[in-house]
């Protein structure tokens, strides 16, 4: 049985905003805006703050969310939205504040830290969540999951529940129009990795097919033409559909090994999500590809860079081909030349395999990962 989950209320185009601002007013009276310190001074930020005030929601604003988000983080936003007697919270900015969101909505009604839900189920009710994404590529506006880092162990802690589901996403293109290069390819990486994996997830099933195929479609067009030009409305839109239908998808059928693998290099090397996605896609899709020839396959020809009569097993080769050109176009860099120096690297692989390995994404996977498959995949990604 299949179980599809989506945020009540999705809000897409340019009004996006202005449409869910009745909406909104149905979540509570006072809100808690966690962001960036970036985006807490944009027009968009404005525009929001501007929004709430002509419906009469009153607002505080947290704006500690910087870089990927830590449980540390997690408790002063949590301080603040009890001291402010806040009853919702809004996420805008890129998928750390988003994350957030959802986790202080979460530990503002649980007990404890936010490191005692690693490996659990978050349930029950929590605070109403609005989820306003400034990239396109995290997904976290139609999720169940959060991504927080416990900082005492070094380890990307993900933690879900059906109840971390915004109840709504509002997504307007225009917000993401000032994107820097690098982070239009992370993003964008991330959610074209969130689609190839959703699709070839031993959980996948017909709805998540569909949504993932459309955004590996869209990604693969439009991803190297915003790169370009960031300025590229059209392209900006097609990204921003993309990583909604991409988040759509991984919150129903999974992620696999690239996820798994991705998220240790982060915690231990601060490398940002869709960056050490994008540095691993290569190799982890090469290990997958003859554990799902036939998945990879129907990507390749949905995509048009395999012909329809090809074989499984070609169509699937040319399919990696396809996702080697995407890294070289967004200029994906090694971790060497991000800065992560081999020895430091090689000296925790022991420990990023077994985190993979329990993070349980690998084993979505439709061919089985072991440790040690994982510690033969983070030696290639190094390389010499």
């Amino acid at each position: 049985m299949a179980h599809f989950t989506v945020p009540n209320h999705i809000f897409t185009g340019k009004s996006a905003l202005e449409e869910a601002m009745s909406y909104m007013g149905n979540c509570g009276k006072m809100a808690l805006i966690v962001t960036g310190k970036h985006v807490g001074k944009s027009p968009m930020y404005e525009k929001l703050v501007k929004m709430l005030e002509k419906e009469k929601i009153g607002h505080a604003t947290f704006d500690g969310i910087t870089g990927e988000p830590t449980d540390q983080m997690i408790e002063e936003g949590l301080k603040q939205y009890k001291a402010e007697g806040c009853d919702f919270v809004i996420g805008i900015g890129g998928g750390s504040p988003l994350d957030s969101a959802k986790a202080i909505s979460a530990m503002a009604v649980n007990e404890g830290k936010i490191a005692d839900y690693m490996g659990k189920e978050i349930t029950g009710e929590i605070p109403p969540v609005v989820a306003i994404p400034t990239t396109a590529g995290t997904g976290s506006e139609a999720t169940k999951f959060t991504i927080i880092t416990d900082q005492e162990k070094d380890i990307k802690m993900l933690l879900k529940g059906d109840c971390l589901v915004p109840q709504i996403a509002i997504i307007d293109p225009d917000f993401s129009m000032d994107m820097p290069k690098s982070v239009t390819a992370a993003t964008g990486l991330d959610a074209f990795t969130h689609a190839v994996e959703a699709y070839t997830s031993k959980k996948a099933f017909g709805m998540t097919d569909t949504l993932a195929i459309s955004a590996v479609k869209r990604i693969l067009e439009y991803l190297p033409k915003v790169y370009k030009n960031g300025y590229d409305a059209k392209a900006r839109e097609e990204m921003a559909i993309a990583a909604l239908e991409a988040g759509i998808c991984i919150n129903n059928s999974s992620v696999t090994i690239v996820h798994g693998m991705s998220r240790p290099i982060g915690a231990l090397f601060h490398v940002p999500h869709g960056l050490s996605n994008a540095m691993l896609l290569k190799e982890c899709i090469a290990f997958a590809l003859d554990g799902a020839y036939d998945r990879f396959a129907d990507l390749a020809r949905a995509a048009g860079v395999a012909g329809a009569e090809e074989e499984d097993e070609i169509a699937a080769n040319k399919f990696l081909v396809a996702i080697e050109h995407l890294c070289k176009v967004c200029e994906v860099p090694t971790l060497a030349e991000y800065g992560v120096k081999k020895e430091e690297f090689e000296a925790v692989i022991e420990k990023m395999a077994e985190d993979a390995i329990a993070s349980g994404s690998p084993g979505n996977t439709r061919k089985t990962v072991m440790k040690e498959h994982c510690v033969e995949i983070y030696k290639r990604v190094y390389g010499e």
